[in-house]
């Protein structure tokens, strides 16, 4: 698993038609800053996965890739390799805080 922000959407027209009616999304992998350790910041990778629970632009999230992605009921016959499952409310780092929603 792991935490990223979501960036964008993807539309694809043509496509299998399993994934007909599966939203698709732009996600930026986040990790904790080296540096300070009091936040998380992109690493300036991008992927495409699938958004089983309607995460908005901007949202951090909890992704699951390879087979895990496809135990989420609604995919597991999907052509897919990364799936969001969650979105953040908090995220605490060696009892430090460095993620909250909406702040």
């Amino acid at each position: 698993m792991f935490l990223a922000k979501v960036t964008g959407t993807v539309v694809a027209t043509q496509k299998v038609a399993s994934m007909t009616g599966q939203r698709l999304v732009t996600v930026e992998p986040l990790r904790v800053d080296p540096q300070s350790r009091d936040r998380l910041i992109g690493t300036g990778r991008t992927f495409v996965c699938f958004d089983t629970v309607g995460a908005g632009l901007n949202e951090t999230v909890l992704i699951v890739q390879g087979s895990s992605a496809r135990m989420v009921p609604e995919l597991e016959k999907l052509p897919t390799d990364a799936t969001i499952i969650g979105i953040v409310d908090a995220v605490q780092v060696e009892n430090e805080t460095v993620f909250k929603q909406g702040s």
